[in-house]
């Protein structure tokens, strides 16, 4: 029997991935859902509905329209600096949006895959496992960290990524980490990247394809799901620029408190992924090999 998977926020980078994920198999009927009024990517087999997670209302037609087995929920408010200047639409969008989704899904007896972040630890003594005790410096990483708690008690099956550093290629989407560097060394810009932010840079296409492993198991509980190594951004810029053959005079190192941001960011980070390598079969990809990925998603014409 077929699965029915709602995927909301598809317009985004890891939407864009599940839906491409889900599609390569024949066990799902799948839906797409976001906030703009059309689908940046139109699929015949997986029809789009626009939806806007912060309207009760629409969260609930769309459930009972849908009759989703499982939700994927790829939508959130990640500009970290944004969400503590603008807490009031982080909360309705990071928590108030993922409460109705969890209501919807006790009423029509669905899972709920929700991603969060390592935000929600202090980043005082990374890597860390999914037992560790999150203590969030951010605004962001606070709304995160009650997104869990609203699918912890809610009563519903659920999944809860944590990942980190998201990096990747889709169409139409906002410039990452990544896409933001190649963009700038191409134009032989100089970029200030801090050397004291250390965690493992995650290749889009890896946290889809754990996130497809947790719904094809029926899974269930908190996961780590991110890259394989650990290392600065600035040692990540590095590298990037090795792949992509560009410039790397142009990378110099900064401190985070240089930067004077509004929200504080946890430094000693890092994700432990063991357990779903163990139980999910999630292999992740080392810095090169998801860089020269990503250098093939971004060739023009692909």
């Amino acid at each position: 029997m077929l699965q029915r998977i709602l995927v909301v926020g598809s317009n985004g980078l890891l939407g864009q991935k599940m839906a491409e994920h889900l599609l390569r198999g024949t066990a799902y009927h799948i839906t797409m859902a976001s906030i703009e009024e059309q689908p940046v990517r139109p699929l015949e087999s997986a029809p789009y509905r626009k939806l806007d997670i912060t309207s009760h209302k629409e969260v609930r037609e769309i459930v009972e329209h849908v009759r989703p087995d499982v939700i994927i929920n790829c939508a959130a408010m990640t500009n970290v600096d944004a969400c503590e200047t603008d807490r009031e639409t982080a909360w309705k969008i990071n928590v108030k949006g993922v409460e109705y989704l969890a209501e919807a899904a006790m009423k029509h007896h669905a899972q709920v895959v929700h991603v969060s972040s390592d935000y929600v630890f202090d980043g005082k003594n990374g890597p860390y496992s999914e037992d560790d005790k999150p203590e969030p410096l951010s605004y962001y990483g606070k709304s995160k960290l009650a997104s869990e708690n609203v699918l912890r008690s809610a009563g519903i099956h659920f999944v809860i990524a944590r990942t980190m550093v998201l990096y990747g290629y889709a169409v139409g989407v906002k410039a990452n980490f990544a896409l933001w560097l190649v963009q700038s060394l191409q134009a032989k810009q100089t970029v200030r990247i801090v050397d004291d932010q250390i965690g493992n840079p995650t290749l889009v296409d890896d946290l889809a394809y754990g996130l497809l492993r947790a719904v094809e198991l029926g899974k269930t509980g908190i996961f780590h799901i991110a890259g394989r190594e650990i290392t600065s951004r600035y040692e990540f810029a590095l590298r990037l620029a090795r792949v992509f053959g560009l410039d790397e005079s142009l990378i110099l190192p900064i401190k985070t408190a240089s930067l004077k941001q509004p929200a504080a960011r946890p430094l000693k980070s890092g994700l432990i992924t063991l357990k779903a390598e163990v139980e999910l079969g999630y292999k992740p990809s080392s810095i090169e090999h998801g860089l020269e990925v990503l250098k093939i998603h971004m060739k023009p014409g692909r």
